[in-house]
């Protein structure tokens, strides 16, 4: 393997910052309700950041899988954005320092940018690493924002309860930063945030609001979240309106509450990602049927007569 070290550069006059949390919003995987991406633009926008390390994207990034956009005006090329991976320091409301890795998911030399990782942890002394996901389920948009917790140490997490059981998923960046942190004795957590199946496309602030305040609740950094939560109150009125337009996606609806409702009074298994017994349809036809019917309907903006 070559060298971890010459993934990254350092920049100059580093901060001292105790035992920071490192928090981990890697973009690529599932981001379901683009939530990860929200919550790391919402942390940036809401406090001022200093790079701290930057990771050499070209050894790491296939351009082709991803090309980066860029602006053509006229008779030339305006505009080209550059990808960027980099690790910043951030503080909380309080003034508490935090460190936020951010940029595109490493598409080549997982191990070896996981190594690199590691050693930022041990350079800066990270007392916690945390990840944050964010996955479509068969849940409505009527319950509170849901959040599956996993850790290194099931202590790092008391008071989550599970909600799934064995279940093989592709892999990630991130969750292999996480796995090997374990192994190496470090302590890693991860939150990933429940997106109901039929916004999944679409942002979802209440994920992003659920898995901010999961992180302040785990490690008592006092992160901003009100404008989230602002966001969504207004999300949930406009999806309000468009289920309440027809009997049919309002009847998805309550099948979900009730599948919903169910399963949190332990009467309907241990994992919502998988069909549900009963007269209840699948998860996946339930999603289906009502993002169907939500793509169907016209956006601000449409024009009737296309």
């Amino acid at each position: 393997m070559l060298d971890p070290h010459t993934l990254y550069e350092l920049s100059g006059d580093l901060p001292e910052m105790g035992e920071p949390v490192l928090i981990q919003t890697l973009s690529g995987f599932v981001d379901a309700g683009n939530a990860t991406r929200l919550a790391r633009e919402h942390l940036l926008a809401t406090a001022e950041s200093r790079v701290v390390a930057t990771f050499d994207i070209d050894q790491l990034l296939d351009y082709r899988s991803r090309r980066p956009p860029m602006v053509f005006m006229e008779d030339h090329w305006e505009e080209y954005a550059d990808p960027v991976l980099e690790l910043r320091m951030l503080r909380d409301d309080a003034g508490t320092p935090y460190l936020m890795l951010g940029g595109p998911e490493p598409d080549l030399h997982w191990e070896r940018f996981t190594k690199a990782v590691m050693s930022l942890v041990d350079r800066f002394r990270v007392g916690v690493t945390i990840g944050l996901n964010s996955i479509p389920m068969a849940v409505p948009h009527t319950r509170p924002a849901g959040v599956t917790a996993h850790a290194t140490r099931r202590d790092l997490i008391s008071g989550y309860e599970p909600w799934l059981q064995r279940v093989q998923v592709p892999g990630s960046a991130g969750h292999l930063l996480e796995f090997r942190l374990g192994q190496s004795g470090r302590d890693a957590i991860g939150f990933a945030a429940h997106v109901p199946h039929y916004v999944s496309q679409a942002e979802y602030p209440a994920a992003a609001e659920v898995l901010l305040s999961s992180v302040s609740r785990t490690t008592g950094l006092l992160l901003p979240t009100e404008g989230l939560r602002t966001a969504a109150d207004a999300v949930r009125v406009d999806i309000d309106r468009q289920v309440e337009e027809t009997n049919d996606a309002a009847g998805v609806v309550r099948a979900l509450e009730e599948q919903y409702d169910a399963f949190t009074r332990g009467r309907a298994g241990n994992n919502l990602l998988g069909p549900q017994t009963g007269p209840l349809p699948t998860a996946d036809e339930l999603g289906a049927e009502l993002e169907r019917f939500l793509a169907s309907q016209p956006r601000p903006g449409d024009n009737p007569g296309t």
